[in-house]
């Protein structure tokens, strides 16, 4: 690997080990994406001898989560370890190689949460549990893959009565837990560390407070560490979402305007973009009508945020000269990219891209708005 940066590739049914120096000789590439939102992935590519360990570990694996093989990635930066995968197989891919060149085989995978997308266990009762009694009690099935639950209360704990209702699950594990976060405005995701083999997995709100990451500085002569940096400003995205909250006593139809800024989702800009139109939720969940106030009203500020995010970048860096590893879903400055663009931006998305003397990541950002509201950023 690069000077200063360590690699280390875990891969095991349950409880991953270190994998042969003959399998690391062998490794070509690996790329990993995390995202604020969704799974994480994996790719790795490997270059395929006859006799390579890799041909009893395609066979293992299968190719199928429930046959899982686990792959944890462990990348070392001056000294600090860092995990960032912890995931099972769910595909491998044979490319024969011509005569001067092996076969390459190429392993892709995706975080934990796809062993709890296996089984539909559509009707099994929750009695008397709020939602977050139900996602603390699927959880508890992973403990032992090393998930530890980070679970936020919402404002609207709703504890059904068993003699008039018993809540029961619809699909999939992870496709409940999703549904639960979806109707209090919440978002459900595993994040690896601080050691391989443990992952918390979290359900609650979006953050986008925190301490900054280190800046990202472009066409600053020395103090540059980004190769590439572009911003896009979109007005158009800015829509007021309303809810429609009906009254039975007065059987009147309210209409609630949705404001996008929470002491949860600051705003990151100065001059937010003017919204367009309002947007009635209707059309996303028809049942928003039927809801409290309080959990509609949650649900509209989620989505708020989302179409509040004018402000979007990409951009691309070394990490030996940013000096660090870029996260996702947590801030970071940016310098030198004009007024309009400077400060303060969330990390939507980030992949890793290691090659053999080689460590790039490209990320994107998101903002609600144009100019700074800090007077600097953490150099």
């Amino acid at each position: 690997m690069v000077k200063g940066i360590n690699l280390t590739l875990m891969i095991g049914p349950l409880a991953p080990i270190p994998v042969p120096q003959s399998v690391l000789d062998a490794l070509t590439s690996v790329e990993v994406t995390t995202k604020d939102k969704g799974p994480s992935g994996f790719q790795l590519s490997f270059s395929l001898s006859k006799k390579s360990p890799l041909h009893t570990l395609f066979l293992l694996s299968g190719g199928a989560p429930l046959l899982f093989m686990r792959v944890v990635i462990v990348v070392t930066l001056l000294g600090t370890p860092d995990v960032i995968m912890d995931g099972v197989i769910t595909n491998h891919q044979i490319s024969p190689g011509s005569d001067s060149s092996h076969p390459t085989l190429v392993i892709t995978g995706e975080d934990l949460t796809a062993l709890m997308n296996q089984q539909d266990f559509s009707g099994f009762p929750f009695p008397a549990l709020p939602a977050e009694g139900r996602v603390a009690l699927l959880l508890l099935k992973y403990a032992v893959l090393g998930i530890i639950p980070l679970i936020i209360p919402s404002i609207l704990i709703d504890v059904p009565i068993p003699t008039g209702n018993i809540p029961g699950q619809q699909g999939t594990d992870l496709a409940y837990i999703k549904a639960l976060a979806d109707r209090v405005g919440y978002v459900f995701y595993l994040d690896f560390g601080p050691a391989p083999g443990v992952n918390k997995a979290y359900w609650g709100p979006q953050i986008k407070l925190g301490v900054p990451q280190p800046a990202l500085n472009i066409d600053m002569d020395a103090h540059t560490n980004v190769e590439s940096l572009s911003f896009n400003f979109d007005n158009q995205k800015n829509k007021i979402p309303t809810v429609f909250i009906y009254n039975e006593e007065t059987k009147v139809v309210i209409p609630i305007p949705i404001p996008p800024i929470t002491p949860l989702n600051p705003p990151l800009g100065l001059i937010p973009p003017l919204p367009t139109s309002l947007l009635d939720l209707k059309p996303v969940d028809d049942s928003l009508s039927k809801r409290s106030v309080p959990q509609a009203i949650m649900i509209g500020i989620a989505k708020a945020a989302q179409w509040a995010e004018a402000v979007t970048g990409e951009g691309s860096l070394d990490v030996l000269r940013y000096g660090r590893i870029l996260k996702a879903r947590q801030l970071v400055g940016v310098r030198g990219v004009g007024p309009a663009f400077e400060g303060l931006h969330y990390v939507t998305s980030v992949t890793h891209k290691i090659k053999r003397g080689e460590y790039k990541q490209s990320f994107t950002l998101s903002r609600n708005g144009l100019l700074s509201t800090v007077s600097k950023v953490t150099p």
